[in-house]
């Protein structure tokens, strides 16, 4: 209890720059949370999943009886299954199908990291218009009253120098968190094309065998 009275002891010298601040933080931690659960319930790949689709000779039955059980807005269903909607048109047509539904992944993962590297910048910068305000305060002090008043002098400073420490943290949270997941969005993203490859080498023998049957 005594660390929280600090803690908020300190917020308030912070001034009125903490206010924004804190803003700030509560926007790149509910971004976070969100981009941890969507990556944890609709981007995750299963281990069936992986190694059927890795197996030279699956069936598309088998794949679909593992789509069907995953949800609807799951990544790598959207995905697949416009490979499997298109596999009986020509293999550059699957490919354009799979090319513009994972552009629209891609920009659905992408969606609110701007906001996580325009806090990595802002915050920061508020830090640092507290830090002017405080200097500006414990200056009009001692301008006014020399050093009779240290007290409200020191309590300058440390407005000025709590605001630019909590914006350097939260800077540096949301920079972590917005590299995090621009890597994880970079990866899901790589996996995705290589996995499509596959499909769409499946197809290519399964026309290739339907050719030879016809002849």
């Amino acid at each position: 209890m005594e660390h929280l009275n600090q803690a908020w002891i300190m917020l308030k010298l912070g001034g009125i720059i903490i206010l924004p601040l804190s803003l700030l933080g509560v926007i790149a931690l509910a971004i976070m949370l969100e981009k941890a659960f969507v990556y944890w319930r609709f981007a995750r790949l299963s281990n069936d999943l992986l190694n059927l689709i890795e197996n030279y000779g699956f069936k598309w039955e088998d794949l679909e009886k593992i789509l069907s059980g995953l949800d609807q807005r799951h990544y790598y269903k959207r995905f697949f299954e416009v490979v499997i909607a298109n596999r009986h048109q020509p293999s550059w047509w699957t490919e354009s199908r799979a090319a513009d539904e994972a552009q629209l992944i891609e920009s659905s993962l992408a969606r609110r990291l701007w906001a996580l590297e325009t806090i990595v910048t802002a915050a920061p910068l508020l830090g640092l218009v507290g830090t002017v305000i405080g200097m500006m305060r414990a200056f009009q002090v001692i301008g006014s009253e020399g050093i009779v008043n240290p007290t409200a002098v020191t309590g300058g400073v440390a407005e000025a120098l709590i605001a630019t420490v909590i914006g350097l943290i939260i800077a540096l949270v949301a920079l972590f968190g917005f590299n995090y997941f621009s890597r994880l969005q970079s990866q899901t993203m790589d996996e995705m094309e290589r996995l499509g490859t596959r499909l769409i080498d499946h197809i290519r023998l399964d026309q290739k065998e339907d050719t030879h049957e016809t002849a």
